[in-house]
This record gives structure tokens, sequence and C-alpha cells, in this order.
């Protein structure tokens, strides 16, 4: 949807630290606070070739349509914000050629948009399935795609970021070398080897590949929408993407934004480590799901007179929406109540 049109934007479930919007994602990002954002960290649908349950703009709108987001991340992030951007790849129809959307859209946020590109990042699924499978598995004329880009761009020339809160634990020969010492001097390549390559700094510093196999089957989502009868989200990314980069470009306390949120893994990410977080998705179903990844999320609240008779089974009374008195809870419990404008406000303020 662009950011253009409107739709209803409704509060569908809170924690202390964040809420989960129903609605368009403009929507709900000028509601936000003019530069109160620390990160935008987003999958958005990808401009693929096939029509997806969860929308997706065909190629020759994709670049128009997110670009119509641009003004209203700008206005929300800090002056040293980022936004990080995950983006599949695609193929033209009916022949092996790739498209090259993904690199439009980030002259488009540089040139036009005003953003500075920090790094691009990669991420590396092993376990991804060979397609399209025309061209990799019947005539075999090209190979397996498995890296989507990840683009982090800054609101400056220098967003904030700390390599030291990723770093990545030392290999065996490092680990030798570090008891052992360097052979100290001058390389063939040209690099001249100090005392300080010696010097442990607590890991190592990770690349721009962040490998990981999308490959979960298991956990509190899927226990969730199974136990729910919840359809799950089809193209959700692994915690180990949004995590990097929460832990490399915020602090505790800081505000976290997904405008397309699906199953909100980057917002339960962000509760985990204690940033505070707002999402918002257009279907339903997706963020219904998303309650799994809260249930023990402390201060959980969930509104709405369809998300409470679904996900609770509770009586007539929270069937129409009416608040009542709650039983004693327990740990994981999920506690539905009524959406009040207030609490609305206050939760985006």
């Amino acid at each position: 949807m662009a950011a253009t049109e409107r739709s209803q934007l409704r509060t569908y479930y809170r924690t202390e630290l964040g809420t989960a919007w129903h609605g368009d994602a403009a929507e709900m990002l000028r509601r936000l606070e003019p530069g109160s954002v620390q990160a935008i960290i987003t999958s958005p649908p990808f401009a693929l070739r096939r029509k997806k349950r969860y929308g997706n703009r065909p190629e020759s709108e994709y670049v128009p349509w997110f670009m119509s987001f641009v003004d209203l991340f700008r206005r929300v992030l800090r002056d040293n914000g980022s936004l990080v951007i995950e983006l599949g790849g695609a193929w033209l129809p009916g022949e092996p050629v790739r498209s090259i959307y993904h690199f439009e859209l980030l002259v488009e946020l540089v040139r036009r948009g005003g953003f500075h590109l920090a790094e691009e990042f990669y991420w590396y699924n092993r376990a991804k399935i060979p397609s399209p499978a025309q061209w990799v598995t019947v005539d075999r004329v090209r190979v397996k795609d498995a890296v989507n880009v990840i683009w982090w761009l800054g609101k400056t020339e220098r967003p904030k970021a700390s390599n030291r809160n990723v770093l990545k634990p030392y290999g065996a020969h490092m680990e030798k070398l570090l008891r052992t010492g360097y052979n100290r001097g001058r390389r063939p390549s040209g690099w001249n080897v100090r005392h300080q390559f010696a010097r442990d700094n607590g890991g190592a510093i990770p690349s721009n590949l962040i490998e990981v196999a999308n490959t979960s089957s298991r956990g509190d989502y899927h226990s969730y929408c199974a136990e729910q009868g919840v359809e799950l989200h089809p193209a959700r990314f692994p915690r180990e993407v949004p995590e990097f980069f929460i832990k490399f470009l915020t602090d505790p306390g800081d505000l976290v934004v997904d405008p397309f949120g699906g199953s909100n893994m980057t917002g339960a990410i962000a509760e985990e480590l204690q940033r505070r977080w707002v999402c918002s998705e257009l279907r339903g179903e997706y963020l219904r799901g998303s309650i799994g990844r809260f249930r023990n999320a402390t201060g959980l609240r969930v509104y709405g007179a369809r998300a409470s008779a679904t996900a609770s089974g509770g009586d007539g009374q929270r069937r129409r929406g009416h608040a009542q008195a709650a039983p004693p809870r327990r740990a994981g419990d999920v506690l539905f109540v009524k959406e009040r404008t207030s609490l609305v406000r206050r939760s985006v303020g």
C-alpha cells in the first residue's frame, strides 16, 4: 500500500516495550514522533514474478511504491539513525535473466531519497531450495540463488554503530596465534603486521556476509500457530538477521521500527534485547500468529474482539470485545483487552 493510501490503524497487541499495529505502514509512521527512531529494520515484500499471499508489487511498480515511504522514514529517524532493508532477488518472466530492481531501489534511496549507503550486506541461506526450477534443475543453465541483499543506509554519513557489539568468537587458529604470537613484519601483499595484531579484543570483527540457514520449524511461533490454527507467514527471515543489526546499530532503550512486520521477528528480537519497538502489518492473520513470539513478554495485551475470541476461546462477552475481570495469570498467559484510544496514543508517544 502506498504512502498516499489510507487504512484504519488499530493496535493489535502491545507489551511494555512495544506495539504491533494492524494497518497501513504509512499511517503508523505518521503517528511516530519526529526523530524518535534509531533504526528501521525491515524485510518488505519482494518484487517477485508470482503474486504471493502476503502481497507484493510487480517489478515495474516496486521502486515508486517503496520510495513513497522515504519521506516518512527520514521524518521519524534520528539524525544518526539507520535504515536496513533485506531484499530477495527476482527473475524476469520467461528468461534466465535477473531483475535489477533491488539495485535500482538502492540508487534511488541514495540519489533521490537523500540516504547514505553505509555498507552493503548479504544473507547467505545455505539451505535455500534451487529455483527457478526451469533454469536451475531442468535446463541447468543457472545455479542456486542463495543470497539476499541487505542495504544498510544512514540518514547521515555517520549512523550510530559499534562492531564491538557483534564480535564473533575467535577461531582455533587465531586463539593459537594469540597464545604463541605473530610472525611480525611486512607481507608480500604490502601489509605490515605489527604487535597490535596480537591483541585480544574479545572476538573477531564479523564480515558483511551473514551465513544462516532459514530452516526453523519449531519454537514458540510455530507451536502457537499450530495451537490456534493460524497460517504461518510464508516468508519469514531468521532471527540472526534482525538480531545482528539491532545489536550493531542500537542500544537498550532505543526504538526499532519494522513497517512491514509480517510475523514480527524484528519486534520479538528487539523485545529480547530490551529495545523499544513498533511494527505494522496489513494482514491481521500474520499478526495473530506473531502473538506466539511474545507469550512470555512482560505486560502482553492483545486488543480487539476478533483476536480475543479466536486466540483465547473466551465467552461471548470477550468475543464482543468487552473488557471483563481477568482470571489469575500464569507465566505465558495472554491478556486480552478492549482497545482504548489513550493506550494507542501513549504507545507511540
